[in-house]
């Protein structure tokens, strides 16, 4: 393997096993510059079992077809996880000469690779079964056809993004999950065309499933979500914001059916009252222009939510210092909660800071236009909490008007606006 011109004493000393798994633990950067050291190290660092994971979003502008057909014939069945994010110059011809040398892949992200089509789902499904996890994510090109084929192709697959691919319906989404039963997270934002029937696929095919994303799948509705409650019990992540038919029927659905629920955002301006009281495992809630929220929804959750660490209540303009204060007597008071948002909260004030001083895990608290926040009182908030990073902004004080009389107060564009 060394040649004679190959003399350095890492060479003679160490063995090929060695240097390679030394070499295993190295970047693609750095890889590629010891391939120009010497001709026994360029073996060493383009030996395909050192390229079992590789993550090219870092060269997304120079990745073009050809680069990726060259790392599939290298690299061969040892690659397991390739991310060509954002690698816009990537086409399906490329991605089919890759299922054919890659057959082992695990995990590939293509979020952002617009060039490509249903073709390279197809490659997928006939040359890698062992596919797991898929990104596909603003690949727009991509419709039903492709999920049929990764359902018949990738039985394995565990978690799938096709957010923003919005030719998807409930038929692809209908023969995705009859075929792949141990789907585990499922990504959806912005599948604009996804009713109710395709929620109710997912609940009835999908009892594994941890994360679901329908962040602004605008058509869907209380009956759908209240299918995926009832049959992923599993659920511990949850996005409908944006979402603007949902109820607060959802949310004690999620109560009474999905007792491992850890993060959960909501974004409607209809009515919510919340009973978790089963949701003992809520960690992250995100409520942010649930404008009807009050004070009653803090009470429930600083009683039910022991594990709450990240409230978001921004724009929640009814809640008051008394619904802070009940939060921060609750159990996830003191050891738990790390963060909570309030921007454009208008009637909390520095008394909700006093009832927040107890809780000794807060890290990071949000006020901007809170317009009853005063700099005396986050002055008191951060003698109990000194590491505490207090994001709020202070309108400029109008200067006095001048004593003469003869200039204006204000400014011409003043007067305009």
């Amino acid at each position: 393997m060394f040649s004679n011109n190959d003399e350095a004493i890492i060479n003679k000393k160490l063995p090929k096993e060695l240097l390679l798994r030394i070499f295993s633990f190295l970047d693609v950067v750095t890889l590629c510059r010891c391939a120009q050291v010497s001709r026994s190290w360029n073996v060493l660092a383009l030996d395909g079992s050192n390229w079992q994971r590789i993550d090219l979003f870092d060269f997304q502008r120079d990745i073009e077809g050809r680069v990726v057909e060259n790392i599939s014939k290298r690299c061969g069945g040892f690659l397991r996880k390739l991310s060509l994010r954002g690698c816009l110059g990537v086409g399906d011809s490329a991605l089919r000469t890759f299922a054919q040398n890659c057959r082992n892949i695990e995990l590939l992200s293509l979020n952002g690779c617009t060039k490509i089509t249903d073709s390279t789902c197809n490659s997928l499904s006939k040359f890698c079964p062992k596919l797991k996890h898929l990104d596909l994510a603003s690949c727009t090109s991509i419709t039903n056809l492709s999920l049929k084929a990764l359902s018949e192709g990738c039985p394995l697959l565990e978690q799938l993004n096709i957010s923003w691919c919005d030719q998807v319906t409930k038929d692809g989404i209908q023969a995705l999950v009859r075929c792949c039963p141990g789907l585990k997270g499922l990504f959806l934002k912005g599948c604009t065309q996804l009713e109710d029937e395709a929620l109710k696929h997912i609940g009835a095919h999908c009892p594994e499933l941890v994360t679901l994303n329908l962040q602004t799948c605008s058509q869907i509705t209380d009956e759908g979500l209240i299918t995926i409650c009832r049959g992923c019990h599993r659920l511990q992540s949850l996005c409908v914001s944006g979402c603007a038919n949902i109820t607060d029927a959802i949310l004690n659905a999620l109560g009474q059916n999905c007792p491992r629920l850890r993060y959960t955002h909501v974004h409607t301006r209809k009515h919510i009252d919340i009973k978790c009281c089963n949701c003992h495992e809520l960690e992250k809630m995100d409520l942010e222009e649930c404008v009807q929220i009050t004070d009653a929804t803090l009470i429930q959750l600083s009683i039910h939510c022991p594990r709450l660490q990240v409230l978001s209540l921004s724009h929640c303009e009814l809640i008051t210092d008394d619904g802070i204060r009940h939060l921060g007597s609750g159990p996830c008071a003191h050891d738990r909660l790390e963060v909570i948002e309030l921007d454009n909260c208008p009637l909390i004030t520095d008394a909700s800071l006093e009832h927040l001083k107890t809780c000794h895990s807060l890290d990071r608290i949000e006020l901007y236009d809170c317009q009853q926040i005063t700099r005396a009182g986050i002055k008191r908030l951060r003698t109990h909490l000194p590491n505490i990073k207090v994001h709020a902004y202070f309108a400029p004080v109008t200067p006095p008007p001048s004593v003469g009389g003869s200039r204006q107060r204000f400014c011409r564009c003043c007067i305009l606006l």
